[in-house]
């Protein structure tokens, strides 16, 4: 089921226009917290899921009655109507609700923040259950999960102890329809077509793309059995134009200028096949089983062509004409001479099957007995290929050169050339640059004058079993409404192997050859005029690898090596938690309170690479041993918690909440694995000592922990809207961070560096570890306001958004200012104007986050960190749904247009704007469809 966004809030800054679609779902029952694992939780999602609305408007107002009576603070979105498409993925969608927002990759949401923190700072569930990551880390990537077969999803911001598998930020949960709670047969077909403005920028690409779904919901048996299954397929091309610099480093003058250019046009295909499947049996009223299946095979295939250019970092050829124009202490124009351009072909393909299972059986008895068992399994095989390629003039010091100019500035840098990088003649499959030296593979084979290109895959394994049971025992009198005690299991392990190799021509037995790439593997030409560098070579890259114009050489060094790991996670929770239901005075008090513990063994496999001998080859490169590594530890978290929900006359209503919040640490943080580099240093006496530096995981992390307290003054009116103003406090008791450490040598797993040189006493080693944290806290407003509810002749229109401020005192270091969390962004808002009315209905939102730092990925998807800058994304959506009585009643109609102003995403050096390290545009989007409901 698509997703519209539930609850919104109030855009007050100057970026709001019209704000985001955010439409109800069902939200928790009071002191029912962990939906669906628990049986609790299973009837609350069956309630959300069977509130099947036609309309916008009825989305909304169901949406406030919901969050009128929840127990938690919590934001929600649900499918406006089975089959319906608002949205590529789940991220999308809740990406509009109040204090959440997303960062883009490839042009589409992926990844949520939750009030100023990264997305590895919350955790989401698949119907109350914990899911593998097709990431690294723990944090999901919602372009996994298609929106059509999710029926509602809950954000829960604030913990209670029996919500399992809860994040330090806010915990998310996906649910999917329950049938026998939707009570009536349901089939929906739909289908989308969509047209990315950019057009086809590499050759082979297309600008059009394609969706398909459909449902369908039974029940059987008088009512004891249901079905529901759900499919959704996707083949939808992305189009990106991407700027990158290496960085801009210092003149002799002391102004700062481009050092490199790294840019490509880059065409993704995406292709998604999503099922869901559920399966309830109810022999007697008090008694239900559920079967839960979901399955998602996802292609993300991309084709990367562009051209890297080495100018003032390249001193050897590249250099500075005189003339260039400076201005502040920064040059914007001028021209490089002697530059040896490196042609770029190079293939991303990440492929991922995500399987998730599970099994529920709850008894409601009428003694006030309750119970349930909940068995789960979910599992991620992922697989990486990285193929990076090179062409160029000649190899290494052969071949011409190119007078380079460039003006730089906050769209990034442009520039000028005088060869013609499209001519096959000209441009020749080489190492322009020698990059890489003499590459020695483990038979002897040499690859001589620098490596033609690279080869990386990486293997991801990600599997979790889940059980839990718990027993309620629901009182008739007194404040206490029930008590529940439970037990969970979780059981994870996750493995990454990567296989890297250096790609040589296999024609290059002298050394010195390149090679006109051959008509068979020719793909035209590709546009890079948004740059100014005009047409390049285009050719297929994984043919040439696949038909043996290239051969493999493993590579040998420890840096391979220790990029892999294997963790696992023992997961022990017991907690107890009571319900409250009271009247206080003219007042009503609900809410629950109890305690969580976790005990957690994890243990962390890796490998220790060591240099050998000092460096003798071109490269630099040593040749290294290995060494396996095995540790293990284990802890115990207490984590109590509060709820209460005060409700007036008049519908006034005051949340708080405290608890203490955890995440565990970063999967690959947690890895085993360590590598070291001997550097040798001249004493006094003339002889030479090892110095040692190096770089680790570190098994023993801890989880970030934080205390927390939410405040929430909410008030309804007219049945059809809301305000509402939401205050939370985190203080970070410990925080993961890197730092070098000083450590003894005979501590550490290393052999002697050869020619009789002694080690050093003391080792520096870059690990993260432990320390202290600092605070956030902050405010949202949110607000829906149809405009009926003061006006009758404006039936139809009204408003919903939010706006959310955070601030930041994050000192991980002691000793160093305060920093900003990964993916914090001081203000977040988001906002929709809507009208609909006798089945026409118009759209027009907009979501804006303020600048963050934001990771993005680098070669063999490492993760690096930088400043993002502001951005504000508009949509609008216009559409018609065929009325009853009408002949095509059941029928919907609609036109979409995503990304409207053509948001780019920029990052910069800290501290001038005008340094540009990423600019990547990616184009309007334009779809039209249509669901039909029988």
């Amino acid at each position: 089921m698509p997703l519209r966004n539930e609850i919104s809030a109030i855009g007050t800054s100057s970026c709001m226009a019209i704000a985001a679609a955010l439409v109800a779902a069902a939200l928790p029952g009071a002191a029912r917290a962990q939906e669906s694992a628990a049986p609790a939780a299973d009837e609350t999602a069956g309630d959300a899921s069977t509130i099947v609305v036609t309309g916008f408007r009825a989305s909304l107002q169901n949406a406030i009655n919901q969050k009128r009576t929840a127990e938690q603070i919590v934001e929600s979105v649900s499918a406006e109507d089975i089959g319906k498409l608002p949205d590529a993925s789940i991220a999308e969608s809740i990406a509009r609700l109040p204090g959440l927002t997303s960062q883009r990759v490839s042009g589409r949401s992926n990844a949520i923040a939750i009030r100023g923190f990264a997305p590895d700072f919350s955790t989401t569930l698949l119907n109350g259950r914990e899911q593998t990551s097709t990431g690294d880390n723990r944090a999901v990537e919602y372009d996994q999960y298609p929106s059509e077969v999710v029926s509602a999803v809950n954000v829960y911001k604030t913990p209670m102890a029996s919500l399992v598998g809860q994040g330090l930020s806010g915990t998310v949960d996906m649910r999917t329809i329950r049938p026998l709670e939707a009570g009536k047969r349901i089939v929906t077909v739909g289908a989308r077509g969509s047209y990315a403005d950019l057009g086809k920028l590499n050759a082979g690409s297309t600008d059009k793309g394609y969706r398909v779904n459909a449902m369908y919901v039974d029940q059987f048996a008088n009512d004891t059995l249901g079905i529901a299954l759900g499919a959704s397929y996707t083949n939808e091309p992305y189009q990106i134009q991407e700027f990158n610099s290496w960085g801009y480093p210092e003149t002799a003058d002391g102004d700062n200028v481009i050092g490199g250019s790294k840019s490509y046009v880059t065409s993704t295909k995406l292709k998604r096949l999503g099922f869901n499947g559920t399966l309830e049996w109810r022999p007697v009223p008090e008694l239900t089983t559920t079967i839960d299946a979901f399955y998602s095979n996802f292609k993300d295939d991309q084709i990367k062509r562009g051209i890297e250019l080495p100018l003032f970092w390249d001193p050897d050829t590249a250099s500075l004409n005189p003339g260039a124009t400076v201005e502040d202490g920064f040059v914007t124009a001028g021209s490089f001479s002697g530059v040896k351009g490196v042609v770029r072909n190079d293939v991303f393909q990440r492929h991922a099957k995500l399987y998730s299972f599970g099994w529920n059986t709850k008894w409601e008895g009428d003694d006030g007995w309750n119970a349930f068992f909940d068995a789960s399994y979910s599992k991620t095989d992922r697989n990486e290929l990285n193929v990076e390629t090179t062409a160029g003039t000649g190899r290494n010091t052969i071949g011409a050169t190119d007078t380079i100019g460039f003006a730089s500035g906050t769209k990034g840098t442009s520039f000028t050339h005088g060869l013609d990088y499209g001519n096959y003649d000209l441009i020749q499959l080489t190492s322009p640059q020698g990059w890489g030296g003499t590459q020695i593979a483990p038979d002897g084979t040499a690859i001589l004058n620098g490596q033609d290109g690279y080869y990386n895959d990486r293997r991801i394994k990600d599997e979790l079993w889940q059980f839990r049971v718990e027993v309620e025992r629901e009182f008739e009198a007194g404040p206490l409404h029930s008590v529940q005690a439970g037990w969970n299991y979780t059981n994870r392990s996750k493995t990454l192997v990567p296989e890297e190799y250096f790609l040589g021509l296999a024609a290059n037995t002298d050394g010195l050859t390149s090679l006109v790439v051959p008509e068979e593997y020719r793909r035209g030409t590709s546009d890079l005029k948004y740059l100014g560098l005009g047409q390049v070579i285009s050719y297929d890259p994984l043919a040439m690898v696949r038909d043996g114009i290239y051969n493999l050489v493993a590579n040998p060094y420890g840096d391979v090596v220790v990029k892999s790991y294997a963790i696992r996670e023992r997961i022990m929770t017991g907690y107890v938690q009571g319900n409250i239901d009271a009247d206080i005075g003219s007042a009503h008090l609900t809410g629950n309170f109890g305690v969580q513990a976790n005990w957690t063994d994890q243990n962390s496999r890796g490998a220790t690479a060591v240099l050998l001998d000092p460096p003798t080859n071109p490269n630099g490169s040593a040749n290294v041993g290995t060494l396996l590594r095995n540790e293990s530890t284990d802890y115990l978290d207490v984590l109590p918690s509060l709820n209460l929900s005060l409700r007036f006359p008049g519908e006034f209503v005051i949340r708080f909440a405290a608890a203490r919040e955890i995440i565990r640490p970063r999967l690959d943080d947690m890895r085993a694995s360590e590598s070291f580099e001997y550097s040798f240093v001249a004493l006094p006496d003339g002889s030479e000592v090892a110095a040692v530096t190096g770089k680790s995981g570190n098994p023993d992390l801890r989880p970030w922990r934080a205390n927390a307290l939410d405040l929430t003054f909410e008030k309804y009116f007219a049945g059809k809207g809301y305000i509402a103003a939401q205050f939370y406090w985190k203080e970070l008791k410990s925080y993961i961070y890197n730092q070098d450490l000083v450590v003894p040598t005979d501590s550490l797993a290393l052999q002697p560096p050869g020619n009789g040189i002694p080690i050093s006493d003391t080792a520096v080693i870059n690990v993260p570890i432990n320390g202290k944290g600092g605070k956030l806290y902050g405010v949202e407003l949110a607000t829906t306001l149809p405009f009926d509810a003061f006006v009758s002749a404006l039936e139809g229109f009204g408003v919903t958004g939010s706006v959310a401020y955070t601030k930041t005192k994050i000192q991980p270091t002691p000793g160093e200012s305060s920093s900003d969390l990964p993916g914090y962004s001081k203000w977040v808002a988001n906002g929709t104007a809507y009208f609909e009315k006798a089945g026409f209905n118009a759209r027009g939102s907009v979501r804006y986050r303020s600048t963050f730092i934001g990771e993005v990925s680098g070669f063999a998807a490492n993760r690096v960190r930088r400043r993002a800058a502001a951005e504000t994304i508009i949509d609008a959506q216009i559409g018609y749904d065929f009325q009853p009585g009408s002949a095509l009643e059941g029928l919907s109609l609609y036109v979409q247009g995503q990304n409207l102003t053509d948001a780019p995403f920029v990052t910069t050096n800290p501290g001038d704007n005008r340094e540009v390290i990423d600019y990547q545009t990616y184009g309007r989007r334009f779809l039209a469809g249509f669901t039909y409901k029988f």
